[in-house]
């Protein structure tokens, strides 16, 4: 990967035109937007890299596709034609829209969890893990220990621990066990795939145990492209190949579809089983829509399933992954601490180390991110801290191993300009980071609290 020259495998056919800002405007926008980069209007922001989910670019043939929406109420067409693409290229037998990836972690919660279950999974994600707890169980992390490592450079530090596994087995039984939820490239762990093989062995534990194996498919087209890359037996094999093995081994699946299928807004609870699909349709209706619309347009679904094809397409993820190695490289080698190896769909600054003055308790992350935003324009965002939220028992802060800003590269959106001015401030920042100053909550919301709070800067 890092020795080949790519280029984008399509070419641009409409441009947005962006507001350029001065510092000046910078310090009032993100001062009333109390430090928090959630709360900054886009309007404001040069290059916006909070997230990659809703903001990709669609092609010409998903812009078509939004043409070709049959809005009926029941019996969509467009619903039929998704279906049909997820059971092609996922291998799932049965779907029911929804909204977003949340929606779908709703559901799936309600009908296998009961109060007092466990949930392991390779390490938590935010929205996932508040609806475990919303729906009784606890979650517990039996991800590999170097996914806690920044530097560690293990090529697949997504993978899951079995002693960690069978610990959690041990002491509270199969019973207490109602699924393990694993996700494919991990974005806590700085997009981090998992492998093949790990997956098999984790197929191979569910059978014997009778647990459930759910699949959190948000990136699984990135985790492919990096077992192709880095897993012995498949550098002969297609990214479309990779992900269908991927899902074939699992039994169920959530996918938020804004981040790998390039769509603005949409997502599905995917099954193989009958009875759960039956249960799944008579939640949806309650909390979603119709199970042949779910949360969505008829139009966003045709897009949607364009969009699955598009994703497993190996130019286009070679040169999406490559997109994000790119800018990892250029800080890595000025001597930015980021996150090794470089993820799939951002790339995380290690703001531990950037800003070893400021304590965990006042945000370090929190405060990179703004301090980002002042200096150049570019919106980046928190996961360290203030994403981990607090134990829902004893209310005080968990506190992660990875205290990181995540700058996510949109797919199909900026250009290597646009890295290269995103890296030239970063390293401006390195420069002048003593000047940085701890945060404290000035408003914290009760649950996703990096979302919506709002913080103050220590004197």
């Amino acid at each position: 990967m890092e020795t080949q020259i790519w280029a984008e495998p399509y070419k641009i056919k409409m441009v947005e035109l962006i507001k350029m800002t001065s510092k000046a405007d910078r310090i009032k926008a993100i001062q009333e937007a109390g430090n928090n980069t959630f709360l900054l209007r886009s309007e404001d922001v040069y290059i916006d890299l909070l997230t990659d989910s809703g903001v990709g670019a669609m092609s010409d043939r998903q812009w078509a596709g939004l043409m070709m929406g049959d809005e009926a109420y029941a019996g969509s067409r467009n619903f039929y034609h998704l279906r049909d693409t997820v059971e092609e290229y996922y291998s799932y037998r049965y779907m029911v829209p929804c909204h977003q990836g949340r929606g779908a972690e709703n559901i799936l919660s309600k009908i296998l969890i009961s109060e007092g279950d466990y949930v392991p999974g390779n390490m938590y994600f935010t929205t996932t893990r508040l609806h475990q707890e919303l729906a009784g169980a606890t979650f517990v992390d039996v991800i590999i220990d170097e996914a806690h490592d920044a530097s560690s450079e293990h090529p697949f530090k997504g993978n899951v621990d079995f002693d960690k596994l069978n610990a959690l087995l041990d002491e509270v039984g199969a019973d207490k066990i109602p699924y393990i939820c694993i996700a494919t490239c991990v974005n806590m762990a700085g997009g981090q795939p998992i492998s093949m093989e790990n997956l098999k062995q984790l197929r191979q534990w569910c059978d014997l145990h009778g647990i459930m194996f759910v699949h959190d498919m948000t990136r699984v087209a990135e985790n492919a492209h990096f077992i192709q890359q880095r897993e012995e037996g498949y550098r002969d094999k297609s990214v479309r190949e990779i992900v269908y093995e991927i899902c074939d081994l699992t039994d169920a699946a959530t996918m938020s579809a804004k981040k790998d299928a390039m769509v603005n807004i949409g997502g599905f609870l995917a099954m193989n089983d009958e009875k759960f699909y039956e249960k799944a349709c008579g939640l949806v209706v309650v909390y979603e829509g119709l199970h042949t619309y779910g949360g969505m347009a008829g139009r966003d679904m045709e897009a949607l399933a364009i969009g699955i094809t598009e994703s497993v397409q190996d130019d286009h993820i070679f040169a999406r992954v490559g997109q994000v190695q790119y800018l990892g490289r250029k800080l890595r080698d000025a001597g930015v601490p980021i996150v090794n190896p470089i993820g799939g769909h951002a790339v995380f600054l290690d703001a531990a180390k950037m800003l070893p003055h400021i304590p965990q308790e006042h945000f370090p992350a929190q405060a990179l991110a703004a301090a980002l935003y002042v200096e150049s324009g570019v919106r980046s965002m928190e996961r360290g801290i203030v994403s981990a939220g607090r134990d829902k028992i004893t209310g005080e802060n968990h506190k992660p191993s990875l205290e990181l800003v995540r700058l996510t590269i949109p797919r199909r959106v900026y250009t290597q300009a646009h890295m290269d001015v995103t890296a030239a401030a970063v390293l401006s920042l390195m420069a002048q980071r003593d000047q940085i100053r701890g945060l404290r909550f000035e408003y914290e919301p009760e649950m996703l609290r990096f979302f919506q709070a709002r913080f103050e800067k220590l004197v």
